[in-house]
Order: C-alpha cells, then structure tokens, then sequence
C-alpha cells in the first residue's frame, strides 16, 4: 500500500501536464482536473483509513538505501490534512466551473487556471507527505510558485499590488527557510525528520534554540502568525473568489500543518512554549480587532483567518496530547469552514455586485438560500453549538485547564473572549448585508434630512427650502426627476442582481453540507485526533516507521 503515497502528488502534476496540452479544449480540460483531483481524494481517503488501522505509512523514493532517499510518509496527521484539502481543492475547483463564461474568461482563464490549480494542490500534496526538511521546501515551493499565477490572476493593478506584497513576502520566507535547513544539516548532518528527533537533542541547548526559532519564525511567517501577518489581509481579498478561497483554507493551514510537525517530532521537550502561548494569544486578538473594524467582508473574513490561527497555535504551545487533539481537530474544521465562507462571498459578489456592508444589504430577503448558506458556516465559525466549531474549541480550553498556569488561563480568557468578537463580527455581516433592506440613494439622502427632487416637487409652492411649485415645474428642474428615475433603476438593478449560477450554488451547498458532517461525525473524528496526538507527541511511533532498527 506505501506506493499510494506519490499519487496526491503525481496525479495533479500529470494532470496539469494534461490540460496544458489541452488549452483549446476548455470541456475536457475541465474533465481533466476534476479527475485528478477527485482521484487524489479518493487516494487520501484510502490513506486515512490505512494509517488508523496499520500506522504510518512510509515510501522511500528512488530505492535509495535508507535513510539517504527521499522519504514521503503518510501517519494519522498528514492523512487528515491530506483528505480535508483534496475535497477542499476539488470543490473549489468545481464552484470555478460553474461560473458564467464571461466570467471564466476574465477572473480564472482556463489555459491558465486549471494547470496551475492542480500545482498548488500537487504542492500542498507533498508538503504534507514530506518526511524531510528540504522536501518540505519543495513542497512550499510548488504551492507558492502557483499562487503567485492565481493571486495575479486578471492583471488588474489591485492585484499586482497586493501580488507583490505576498511574493516578497514569501520570497524572504522561503530565503530564510534555506537558511534554516543549511543550519540544520551542518549541525546535524541530516534533515530527515526520523533522524533529527535524536540528534537534536543530542546538540547544545542553546544551538538547538537557535535552529528552532529559525524554522518557527519561517513557519509562523507562512502560517500568518502575529507579528508577521500583516501580509495576509491585503493580499487575499483581492484574488478571484475561487482563488481567494483555497488560499484561505489551505495555504496558511500548511505552515500551521509544519509547525505541528516540528514542535511535536522535531523538538517535544521545547522551551519556546511561553513564547508560543503569547504568539498564539496575540494573534487570536490583534486578528479578531482588526475583523470587526472592517467594512469589507472580504477583508473581514481574511482577519478572522489570520484571529483563529491563534487557536491552532494554542494547542501547539500547550504541547500536551490535549492540545495536540485540538490543534488537529480544529484545523480540519477550519479548513472547510473557512473555504465555504469565501465561497459564499463569491455568490454574494455574483448576485449583488460588491461584498462591502456600505453597498449591501437585503440579501436574506432577496435570496433566502444564499442567507442560509452564510448562516450556517458564519455561526460554524463563531464557535456556536452544537457546531464543530464549538467542539474544537471547547477541547481547546479544556486543554488549556487541564494544563494549569498563568499562562494557558490567559489564554483560555483570551479564546472565549475571541470567540465572543467574531460572533460579533458574524452577526455584523448578518445584520448589514442580508437582514437590514437595501438603502437607495433616495433613502441615504432622507436619512441625513436632505430632500430628494421628487419630494421638493410634491411640496406647496414656498414650503421647500425657499423653492416654489413653480419653480420645481420649470426647465432649471426638468431633468431632475428623470435622474432620479434612474438611480432608482439602478437601485433596483442592485438589489436583484445577477443569477447565480445553480453548479456554483450546487458546489457551495455540498460544502456546507461538509461542515455540518464534521459536526455530525465530531465525535469519532474527535478520537481520531486523539490518537493522531499521542502518536505525534515524543514522535516515536513515526521514527519507528521511518527508520529500520540501528538506524539513527
């Protein structure tokens, strides 16, 4: 069975291959992709139930001897994050093709978008596989070198901008991210994972400080751990909305994916953990202000993303099993929540032209199954029960009790506290955009106590601001009423807006559903995190499979 595990990453990569080469077949293009990646979720799916039932799974590449190849290795962890991201990546993928021609065209071009759509997910694919370091650089590298291509995707100014942040940003990154490997190896020689659990500790302490702070700064950088997340939020909002998706749930959720590994394989008995609770509690709340100062929903959810880093990081600064169950639970959660509320946001843009709360409003009444399809993801996210955001983080702060101290009740604080502001910032999208009716411009002007023409003409001559009846009949006013009619046509265009097109809602709705599903399975996924948990912290179990007996 260890010879599933190249598939999630060669699958996408023959499959971008492929529908390069068939750039003027836009409908079998599009079969392409979808096969691939459909392919690599069934793949994933067999591997979550093989690494419960038999443990982890390793393949060395190349027949090299050990441990001197390349290793890809599949445990309880890398097998989860794996199965979320392919149904992710294919969802994502499916709401792309139900766009309206047009659109395609201009927001995702097919000879550009699929190919590159299945090298990010070949790269997320291996990233998680990985068993060494510099694999796992190349991992970041596939994932990377395509989301510079989708962020920019469309050439508008906006998004070269913001396409510019996040490239220098994640060019320093992964600059550093070499930095830390070269580090590595000359202190130890090696940078495979198994190898590195025993002579990490065998080095001074205070060298082995130094290399840890090197990886976690690269991790954290590419995780959107505050301080180094003011990238994300100008970045994101700008993309195409299917691309803005999958960057939200995925991208940042790889490094949270590396930080894991690290802190449980690479160094268990850590003595950044301080450190890492203060990151974690500063994220949570620096990202949850900057949420619910926002207007733009789209900026909004990007801050909410960046706040609820800080409960994954939580758990990993806990490093306890507990905590460890509930990084993993709650990441899988986040994945898919996450991904669906940017979706959502992309059929808001559809049907109302705008994601900003100043230009929507009504949308509840005008599309009830789009209202729905916020509500339950956003009340997800919120943390309200019985959802399995609720569930993740109520096994957070359980953790943090159980773990005692200043610290982890701060924190506790902190995460409740947290939980609280992004209700709020959920019940301000819901209030604004599809419960309160939408404000014509007529409305906006009544409310300031301005005048509109229209009433100035209905007045008695004298009574309207020193201007008469007649005044209001003559040529100077002629036009005005008939520009009123306008903006109230375009008001109406506003609210009603475009179809959305039914694959896209389709594609949104079976997301949903996803999410519910984890609620309804949270139990036995819950004790599938535990175990994941106690096979990560100390990391024996994945150097027992990594390596064979004498070999250290």
């Amino acid at each position: 069975m260890n010879n599933l595990l190249p598939l999630p990453v060669l699958l996408p990569l023959l499959g971008a291959g492929l529908a390069l080469a068939l750039n003027r077949r836009p409908r079998v293009q599009r079969v392409v992709a979808a096969t691939a990646l459909a392919s690599v979720t069934t793949v994933a799916a067999l591997l979550v139930w093989l690494t419960d039932a038999h443990g982890p799974i390793v393949l060395w590449v190349g027949n090299w001897p050990q441990p001197l190849g390349i290793a890809l290795v599949a445990d309880r962890l890398s097998a989860l994050m794996l199965l979320v991201s392919s149904v992710v990546t294919l969802s994502v993928l499916l709401f792309s093709m139900g766009a309206p021609e047009a659109e395609r065209r201009r927001e995702t071009p097919i000879s550009i978008f699929y190919p590159t759509f299945l090298v990010l997910s070949a790269g997320v694919s291996n990233a998680f596989l990985a068993g060494d370091l510099f694999n796992l650089f190349v991992g970041f590298e596939m994932l990377l070198f395509a989301s510079y291509v989708l962020l920019t995707l469309g050439g508008t100014g906006e998004r070269v901008r913001a396409g510019s942040t996040y490239v220098l940003v994640s060019l320093l990154s992964s600059t550093l991210f070499l930095v830390a490997i070269a580090a590595v190896y000359a202190a130890t020689g090696t940078v495979n994972f198994a190898q590195l659990q025993g002579r990490l500790a065998e080095l001074p302490p205070e060298v082995s400080l130094v290399l840890q702070l090197l990886l976690l700064t690269v991790f954290s950088i590419k995780a959107a751990v505050f301080p180094m997340s003011a990238w994300l939020p100008d970045s994101y909002p700008t993309a195409p909305a299917p691309v803005t998706a999958v960057f939200a749930g995925l991208l940042t959720k790889v490094g949270v994916y590396a930080i894991i590994r690290t802190q449980s394989v690479l160094f268990p008995d850590s003595p950044l953990t301080r450190l890492l609770m203060w990151a974690a509690l500063i994220t949570m709340v620096v990202g949850i202000l900057g949420a619910i100062a926002q207007t733009e929903v789209k900026r909004m959810l990007s801050f909410t993303l960046v706040s609820h880093i800080g409960y994954m990081v939580f758990g990993v600064a806990l490093a306890t099993t507990a905590g460890y169950a509930g990084a993993i639970f709650y990441t899988a959660h986040h994945i898919t929540i996450q991904t669906t509320l940017f979706l959502v946001l992309g059929l808001v843009e559809v049907r109302a032209g705008s994601t900003s709360l100043t230009k929507l409003g009504g949308l509840a009444a005008l599309s009830p199954v789009l209202g729905i399809l916020f509500f339950v993801p956003a009340m997800n996210l919120a943390g309200i029960p019985p959802f399995s955001g609720f569930i993740g983080k109520v096994g957070l702060l359980d953790a943090g009790v159980q773990h005692g101290g200043f610290l982890a009740y701060l924190l506790v604080g902190g995460g409740v506290v947290t939980s609280l502001l992004t209700l709020y910032a959920m019940a301000k999208v819901w209030n604004r955009a599809f419960w309160r009716p939408l404000q014509t411009e007529a409305d906006e002007l009544e409310t300031v106590g301005v005048e509109t023409v229209e009433q100035v003409a209905e007045q008695p001559a004298g009574t309207a601001s020193g201007t008469s009846a007649t005044e209001a009949a003559s040529g100077d006013l002629e036009e005005e009423p008939g520009t009123t009619m306008q903006q109230d046509e375009g008001a109406e265009e506003l609210s009603t807006g475009r179809r959305m097109p039914w694959p896209m809602v389709a594609t949104t709705v079976v997301l949903v559903l996803v999410g519910v599903g984890i609620t309804v399975v949270a139990g036995p996924l819950y004790g599938y995190s535990e175990r994941a948990a106690t096979d990560l912290l100390g990391g024996a179990a994945y150097v027992r499979a990594v390596l064979p007996e004498g070999v250290r």
